[in-house]
């Protein structure tokens, strides 16, 4: 996700680099690939943590150890989609608003 964050900034860097006024939507390219990449990383936490759950109800319950907090792992990793999720719509939402003139 955070490649994909990069890949989407990397264009305004860029403009800055060259003295350029940044346009909305001029890079299409860059948005489009680096949203794809943060949602493909979204989607790796929240398969990955469905993953853990199922593998780890399979367990017998000596296997776990007591107090171990069998959940946590797979509500960060929600969080982390809802996170990636968010980002994608801001910066989507971000590269296609226009400001009234």
């Amino acid at each position: 996700m955070a490649f994909g964050f990069v890949i989407e900034r990397f264009s305004l860097f860029l403009a800055a680099l060259r003295h350029e006024s940044e346009l909305p939507g001029h890079h299409l390219f860059s948005l489009l690939v680096g949203v794809a990449l943060i949602l493909l990383g979204a989607g790796v936490a929240i398969t990955s943590g469905v993953g853990y759950r199922r593998f780890v109800k399979t367990l017998p319950t000596q296997d776990v150890s007591a107090g171990y907090l069998v959940g946590l792992g797979p509500f960060i990793n929600v969080v982390i989609a809802a996170a990636g999720l968010a980002l994608a719509i801001y910066l989507l939402a971000g590269a296609f608003h226009t400001t009234p003139v």
